[in-house]
């Protein structure tokens, strides 16, 4: 046993020696990173405030409606958001929905197009999914401490940390979608004269579209789900009275803002639901 430990592979020293070089070297992108998303938490969340709360229950609803052409999930998207209101986390509960909006931003707009060249590479894929195995599979507090030693406190951190964790799965159902695309339509579509770029957005990404809105949902839940780790980092939302209630052993705290949680979780999932049936 002696041997084995004198022999460790240093791992603690190669990584605090990366983060240091990355620190030291990268502070420019790291600010500009910084800011640019300092800036999308900051405009979400203004736009959610400046709406009066009634208002925005009542975008919901119409969406619900929308969506569902029925009375039951509009239904339930008002009460759940009115139960919200009532239970006075209006204000952290719209800090959540911008942690995981900036997420879904951020996520979507890299996991795509990120999804859509692993399916046109196989190769690349391959050497990709290693990555997005140990983004999946790397405890998510682990993602936590790079993102304090270059961001600081805050709701930045929380959604590097949250990206981290999620992005893995708007890239693989993107991937899944695309290139599953059957071969006759793809071939059909090239006996036609198509463009790769044409044969991309009139064959596979219409065929992909179930997927990559499966994509979108699990996007807004893995976020949802990362708001009390977020909230171990300084971000505002609905994980702080959950952090608050752990610290002082408040069993009624902790449960009324789990509660809560669930109810925005519930009411995000049947939003999106049927817009994955009908795709």
């Amino acid at each position: 046993m002696a041997l084995f430990e004198d022999t460790k592979i240093p791992i603690d020293d190669a990584a605090e020696a990366v983060f240091a070089w990355a620190k030291s070297n990268g502070r420019v992108f790291f600010d500009a990173l910084s800011d640019g998303l300092g800036g999308l938490i900051d405009t979400i969340l203004w736009a959610l405030e400046a709406v009066p709360p009634l208002v925005i229950i009542l975008i919901v609803v119409a969406l619900a409606w929308l969506v569902h052409r029925n009375w039951k999930v509009p239904a339930l998207a008002g009460v759940g958001m009115l139960f919200i209101l009532n239970q006075g986390y209006w204000t952290e509960t719209m800090e959540s929905l911008t942690l995981v909006l900036s997420a879904c931003v951020v996520c979507m707009g890299l996991g795509v197009p990120i999804g859509i060249l692993g399916a046109r590479k196989p190769r690349f894929y391959a050497a990709l999914r290693p990555i997005l195995d140990l983004m999946q599979t790397l405890p998510p507090f682990v993602y936590l401490i790079p993102a304090i030693v270059f961001f600081g406190i805050g709701m930045v951190p929380g959604l590097i940390a949250t990206v981290i964790f999620v992005l893995p799965a708007p890239i693989r159902l993107t991937q899944i979608g695309v290139a599953s695309a059957p071969k006759p339509l793809i071939e059909a579509a090239e006996a036609f004269g198509s463009t790769s770029w044409q044969r991309l957005v009139k064959v596979e990404l219409p065929w992909a579209a179930p997927q990559i809105m499966a994509g979108l949902n699990q996007t807004i839940m893995l976020s949802l789900s990362m708001v009390v780790i977020a909230a171990l980092v300084g971000a505002d939302g609905l994980g702080v009275p959950v952090v608050r209630a752990l610290n002082r052993v408040d069993t009624g705290l902790g449960f009324e803002s789990g509660i809560v949680i669930v109810v925005v979780a519930i009411v995000l999932d049947r939003l999106l639901r049927v817009e994955r049936r009908g795709s």
